[in-house]
Formats: C-alpha cells, sequence, structure tokens
C-alpha cells in the first residue's frame, strides 16, 4: 500500500479510499476478509489506531462488518459496492469541474479538452 498521504484530508479516510478503490476494481471482493489491524497498520506505515478508526468508518458506512474474533470482512451486497463506485465517480468528476472552472474555462472548454486528452491517449 502506498505510503505517501495528503496533508489535506485525515490519513484514516485517505487509506479507506484506497481500500474502497480496491474493492471497485475487484482487487477485494464481497465477503472478503480484510489484513489485521496489526497487518494493514505495517503495510500502510501508520499506528494501529488509525487503521482501528479506518475500520470503524468504513463499518458505519456500511462497507465492511467486523465479526467477533474473526476479522473485518467486505459486505456480500453488490449494491453496496455500485453505491461506492457511483459515489467516488461523484466526487473525482466535482473535483475536476471545479478544479477546471477555477483556471476559468467553461463546460463546453472542459469537455472539449477532456475529449480531446481521450483521444490522444493518456501517455501523449
Amino acid at each position: 500500500m502506498d505510503k505517501e498521504y495528503e496533508v489535506s484530508k485525515p490519513i484514516y479516510m485517505q487509506i479507506a479510499e484506497k481500500i474502497f478503490r480496491r474493492i471497485i476494481r475487484q482487487e477485494i471482493k464481497p465477503g472478503d476478509k480484510l489484513p489485521s489491524v496489526r497487518e494493514m497498520a505495517i503495510q500502510a506505515g501508520v499506528n494501529p489506531n488509525t487503521i482501528q478508526r479506518t475500520y470503524m468508518e468504513m463499518e458505519r458506512m456500511g462497507i465492511v462488518e467486523t465479526r467477533r474474533g474473526q476479522g473485518t470482512f467486505v459486505v456480500e451486497r453488490q449494491e453496496i459496492v455500485d453505491e461506492l463506485m457511483q459515489t467516488m465517480q461523484k466526487e473525482i468528476i466535482g473535483q475536476f469541474v471545479k478544479n477546471m472552472m477555477e483556471l476559468g474555462l467553461g463546460k463546453k472548454e472542459i469537455v472539449k479538452s477532456l475529449e480531446e486528452y481521450l483521444e490522444r491517449g493518456e501517455d501523449k
């Protein structure tokens, strides 16, 4: 897991977002067990209390469930994963549009720039 964190957002939420992305990409599937708090803390390079808070927040959001004595598991409901994907898409698109508008671009210019970018490919 990438150990570099932004200063603008709590570390526990950044870790949760990385886990969410892995769930959306199906690297972690519904029903899969997440690493223990201690294991995840080592992977993420953070204090175990940070991971405990990450898991608690994810459980509050309904993404994972803790089974006493067994660990933390991704919920086995595909609609939760679909909802998570839609939420993350909206957040990413919203931030992108906000940044582009702060540069002074209008809707048509943003769409045109995005289409041109996608046409020529990411690496060009």
